[in-house]
């Protein structure tokens, strides 16, 4: 039986990963939860998986969550608290599911405690991908994709050899705006945004898939997951979300993963890895779907899939500035503060103005992120 954590246990990613879990109970068992302020959602999830340690953001919510549960568990407190839950003695992988480069310091950390990792959080590799793929190679840690685009890849590859692989082909949906107008985009509202057409996932995410930036974030963590060159990965869109990734081959051969538009899926191949478990889903049904349809991404529309694939070029710290001002820039459109296409023009401008430099250690990575949002907040005007 394989004893988990999870970091981010009340998000999208973290409620579908327990509902697998629930569905194998002879596989897996929760021994850590880390959430941040939805305490009565990790209160159910408390009394319902029991685990040994739980994190919360602090100890105001640490306290309100006291008074909501009856099982006696440890509860830990920030960052501190998450490192404690993703190093736990017990634990055999860490399911990284917080939004954000603020899941970057647990994982390393459980990485470095020799804990394998089920990766949804892209932004520990956009951040810091040299540091954490050196780390998991010098411990001899599994990194298993959680994102279904690269889940795809992973199980693509499953038997090949790296110097056989032409090129990397992430699919995109191109969210709820691919048939807009581009001279509409800047009338985008948050509601609007937040319609995805065909995944169900965090606000966050949403409007990051919306810009087109949640795939410049997953082609940089293709190329630290799968080592490849930038040049070498490729985008397509591909409206059905039904064929997750490509890879092709020295020979042209294309190897393609199929499925539903469900993260239950992706979720169970990395925490049941290198096995399968059964999944309580339909099965994709192609005659239903009927057609498969793929075209180019249109970079001046979309422009923060431009900027990724830039930061990606320009190397060291770009990568985690550009990640940390469009977090900021993100959350300032929710709050309704800037309108939807402010959030490429901010971080273009963060990208302009940050020293290219190299990023060596964790210390490295969260000054760079603190200095991008910090220029991203003055923009923005606080």
């Amino acid at each position: 039986m394989k004893s988990i954590a999870i970091l981010g246990s009340t998000g999208s990613i973290g409620v579908n990963a327990l509902s697998v879990i629930e569905s194998s109970p002879d596989k897996f068992k929760i021994t850590a939860l880390s959430a941040r302020t939805n305490m009565e959602t990790l209160a159910g999830q408390i009394e319902k998986f029991r685990p040994k340690i739980v994190s919360v953001a602090d100890k105001e919510n640490a306290a309100r969550l006291r008074r909501l549960i009856k099982r006696r568990v440890k509860i830990v407190t920030g960052a501190e608290g998450a490192i404690e839950c993703a190093t736990h003695p017990d634990v055999d992988m860490v399911l990284s599911a917080m939004v954000g480069a603020s899941g970057l310091p647990p994982t390393l950390a459980a990485i470095c405690a020799g804990k394998n990792i089920a990766l949804a959080n892209k932004e520990t590799l956009v951040t810091a991908g040299e540091i954490v793929m050196r780390e998991a190679r010098k411990r001899k840690v599994k990194i298993i994709p959680v994102d279904s685009e690269h889940s795809a890849i992973f199980q693509a590859l499953r038997g090949e050899k790296m110097k056989d692989v032409r090129k990397i082909i992430l699919t995109a949906s191109s969210g709820p705006f691919l048939r807009l107008p581009r001279e509409d985009m800047a009338k985008v509202t948050v509601e609007q945004a937040l319609k995805h057409p065909n995944w169900n996932m965090g606000p966050k995410i949403t409007i990051d898939s919306a810009t087109m930036m949640n795939k410049g974030l997953e082609v940089i963590e293709a190329r630290w997951l799968f080592g490849m060159e930038p040049e070498k990965i490729e985008v397509l869109v591909h409206p059905q979300s039904v064929i997750h990734s490509m890879v092709e081959f020295c020979d042209s051969s294309v190897i393609a993963q199929l499925g539903l538009p469900d993260m239950r899926s992706p979720i169970s191949f990395a925490l049941a890895y290198p096995e399968r478990v059964c999944v309580p889903l339909k099965s994709l049904d192609l005659a239903k779907v009927r057609q498969l349809t793929f075209e180019p991404p249109d970079l001046a529309k979309f422009p923060c899939l431009r900027l990724a694939y830039e930061a990606m070029s320009a190397g060291g710290a770009a990568t985690a500035a550009m990640n940390a001002a469009n977090e900021v820039a993100v959350e300032a459109f929710l709050n309704r503060r800037i309108d939807f296409m402010d959030i490429p023009a901010i971080v273009g401008k963060v990208l302009e103005k940050s020293e290219t430099r190299p990023v060596k250690s964790l210390a490295d990575a969260l000054a760079v992120d603190h200095a991008a949002r910090g220029a991203a907040r003055e923009m923005i005007g606080g």
